[in-house]
């Protein structure tokens, strides 16, 4: 069973790349957004120690979270970003070199987003690390790089934010929206 949803855009791509600051100003324009799960499972408690001792269980944690968060959305007919999506769980899986347990494959092949996929490539001008994003400058590009990869080996077509300010870039998701 397929269950997909209309118009349900997911921000994806590098970590620090300006996807949080495009849905914040996503939603200040009265657009429904959602969250990053991963960044507020790593500020729970225990969520970094789960991420490093644990790293399949933390995918598994991610990967319910989105789960809430797309069903959570689900009644809505207005249109819907997500801060990532339920790809980047394999792509983090991918770049830490560990399994896609079957349960995160059906739950990407099964539970579907309309689209449009907007990526937000990996762009060093911007690129900071903070208390949750850990990754160095070429851990990003490599994440980068697998979520993409993820996105499309499900089937998804992947657009490209452009390297812009967050007013151009909204301009764009606009657009997409509307196609």
């Amino acid at each position: 069973m397929t269950i997909a949803l209309p118009r349900q855009a997911v921000i994806t791509g590098a970590p620090g790349a300006g996807k949080t600051t495009l849905l914040n100003a996503a939603e200040a324009a009265g657009y429904r957004t959602s969250p990053e799960v991963a960044r507020q499972l790593l500020q729970s408690r225990g969520g970094m120690e789960l991420r490093a001792a644990d790293p399949l269980a933390f995918a598994e944690a991610m990967a319910e979270a989105h789960l809430r968060e797309f069903e959570r959305h689900a009644d809505h007919s207005a249109p819907v970003l997500f801060d990532r999506g339920f790809p980047d769980v394999v792509g983090f899986l991918d770049v830490s070199g560990l399994p896609i347990s079957p349960a995160i494959d059906r739950l990407c092949r099964n539970v579907r987003y309309t689209g449009p996929i907007l990526r937000a490539p990996a762009w060093a001008a911007i690129y900071v690390q903070d208390a949750e994003r850990i990754q160095d400058w070429e851990q990003a590009v490599a994440s980068d790089e697998a979520v993409t990869a993820a996105w499309r080996r499900y089937g998804y077509d992947v657009v490209d934010l452009p390297l812009t300010g967050v007013g151009e870039r909204l301009d764009f998701v606009r657009v997409w929206l509307q196609a």
